[in-house]
């Protein structure tokens, strides 16, 4: 047995299956967990009990994360011997035992336990769309590695991408704080635009948007997107955010939830405490002020809770209407890089830059 807080790892055992069926239900499990059976019968339960006998004998070791208190079943989790010497941890928490850190609790306790009794190396592996998972693994000390691509085959037949994340003997095992928080509560709003993180169920909104001529000719490079290449910028925003490589937003109208643009921190260079940002609005949203609403409403939020020192925009010369912006947003002018971006047709296209300090009075 195994103590982790407010649960303790212990064998697994019969009484189990019934809470294992009742899990397995769930939407959330069975979304990111393809190889559970649907739908899942105690005859499955049994079996997987049984597997679970198997897996120790293998070199594996599965617990039932229980209740410290009352030994009720909340999850599973084990650890997995992987090739090059490599030990996977994978866990399931039940929907009645989740925001309560169990996920967290248990996967610390299980990979320290682990590095502890001779593993080399404890990878935990996340859909790129399991924010959840994600988040644990940040949590218990883990490091993000990378991202797998197409390395999970779905129930559908297709396959989706994993982001990987490790742990050594010699890590701290500390928390690992995202560079870019969640905003809080979801959500930023000024009354008039509300920001939140983009996702899968904006594509259509967000392909037919950067395909407007309008918009597409002061993209980089000025080409129209595919429905795939959209449909992944909308996946991956959640994991993005989540390495604080960028942050990809949809800007709504807070009065009807209508999606009225995007807008981006992205080019993340934390030594610098410099990223950049770039945003974009539908036709019939414009001369509302919505973007420069929107680019404050970010501006500030990345200057109060990131490290963030100097944010930084470009322009087409020509873009009068994305400088004004700029200026009512409280950017200033600062210099013209001639030929920096890619234009059409092996062409090179100017860029005027722009830039907010943290030290500069807020709007």
């Amino acid at each position: 047995m195994i103590p982790a807080g407010p649960v303790v790892l212990r064998p697994l055992a019969p009484s189990d299956a019934e809470a294992i069926v009742r899990a397995c239900a769930d939407p959330e499990i069975i979304r990111f967990i393809p190889p559970i059976p649907v739908p899942y019968t105690r005859d499955d339960a049994l079996q997987y009990l049984e597997q679970t006998r198997q897996e120790w004998q293998a070199g594996g070791a599965p617990f039932a994360i229980a209740d410290a208190g009352t030994d009720e079943w909340l999850g599973n989790i084990g650890l997995m011997a992987r090739p090059r010497g490599t030990t996977e941890i994978g866990y399931l928490v039940a929907p009645w035992a989740r925001g309560r850190g169990v996920a967290t609790a248990a996967t610390a306790a299980l990979t320290r336990w682990g590095l502890e009794h001779g593993a080399k190396r404890v990878e935990l592996l996340a859909n790129v769309e399991n924010l959840a998972s994600q988040r644990v693994a940040l949590a218990a000390g883990f490091r993000r590695e990378g991202v797998r691509r197409g390395a999970e085959e779905q129930r559908d037949g297709t396959r989706h991408d994993l982001v990987a994340f490790a742990r050594l003997p010699g890590d701290s095992g500390e928390r690992v704080t995202p560079l870019l928080p969640e905003f809080p509560g979801g959500s930023l709003t000024d009354g008039v635009v509300r920001l939140r993180r983009l996702t899968l169920a904006d594509t259509a909104d967000y392909l037919a948007m950067r395909n407007l001529p309008d918009i597409m000719r002061y993209s980089v490079p000025p080409e129209p997107s595919t429905f795939e290449e959209a449909e992944e910028r909308c996946r991956t925003a959640g994991a993005n955010w989540l390495a604080g490589t960028g942050a990809e937003i949809a800007i709504l109208d807070a009065a009807t939830g209508a999606f009225a643009g995007d807008i981006q921190l992205s080019g993340v260079i934390p030594p610098l405490g410099q990223a950049m940002t770039g945003y974009s609005v539908l036709p019939e949203f414009r001369g509302r002020g919505f973007a420069a609403r929107a680019v404050d409403l970010l501006v500030g939020w990345a200057f109060e809770h990131t490290p963030l020192a100097r944010i930084i925009a470009g322009t087409s010369p020509g873009n009068i209407a994305s400088q004004r912006v700029l200026e009512r947003a409280g950017f200033t002018r600062e210099a013209l890089l001639r030929g920096l971006l890619p234009g059409p047709g092996g062409t090179r296209l100017d860029d005027l830059q722009w830039c907010r300090l943290r030290s500069d009075a807020r709007r």
